[in-house]
């Protein structure tokens, strides 16, 4: 998606540690109108797909998917990172590994919001190293529930997350591929 590469040419900070910074429009301040943007090219991405359900993980992911909800015309359920007083009762668990945070969470979802029948596009806003992606999609298989997709606004193509993503067979699809990137070198998004 050339608004997208063009936004993190822009505005992005590479960091060492294979970091992108990208809190100036994606995850800390939000731009709303790229995101509609976003929200309407994953809408003609997976369409003709049955979906009823969009989920993400909190906390950068809940802004994404909730614009591309609108389009979808669907709910947006949230994986929480912590247990709380509001969820009770059965949950669906599953652990992933942060990649930016350096941090292993149990994600929690209420089985009240995800069902058997339910037809699920996972979305966040990157991929690395397909942890958090994965155990978003165990919490779906766990509700009998059906992955119909996921839709990742940066994936670092350069780690593994996306080719296991893609070789567990489900549809993937990312507005943005950086192959390679540097503070010396810049970014380099594949083609």
């Amino acid at each position: 998606m050339k608004v997208l590469k063009e936004r993190i040419i822009k505005d992005g900070k590479i960091r060492e540690g294979n970091v992108l910074k990208v809190d100036a429009f994606l995850n800390h301040q939000l731009d709303i109108e790229l995101f509609e943007q976003m929200g309407e090219e994953f809408k003609r991405r997976f369409e003709g797909k049955k979906i009823t359900k969009i989920l993400t993980i909190e906390a950068s992911g809940i802004a994404i998917a909730c614009i591309a909800a609108r389009y979808f015309k669907v709910p947006v359920v949230f994986a929480k990172k912590t247990q709380t007083k509001n969820i009770a009762g059965d949950v669906y668990t599953s652990k992933v590994e942060s990649f930016t945070h350096g941090k292993v969470y149990d994600i929690i979802v209420s089985k009240e919001f995800l069902r058997p029948e339910d037809h699920v596009l996972i979305i966040d806003d990157f991929l690395a190293n397909g942890k958090a992606l994965l155990g978003l999609t165990k919490l779906v298989q766990d509700a009998g529930a059906t992955v119909v997709g996921a839709g990742i606004a940066i994936e670092k193509g350069f780690q593994d997350g996306g080719k296991l993503i893609r070789e567990s067979g489900i549809q993937l699809e990312s507005l943005a591929i950086i192959d390679a990137m540097s503070v010396e070198e810049g970014i380099t998004f594949r083609k």
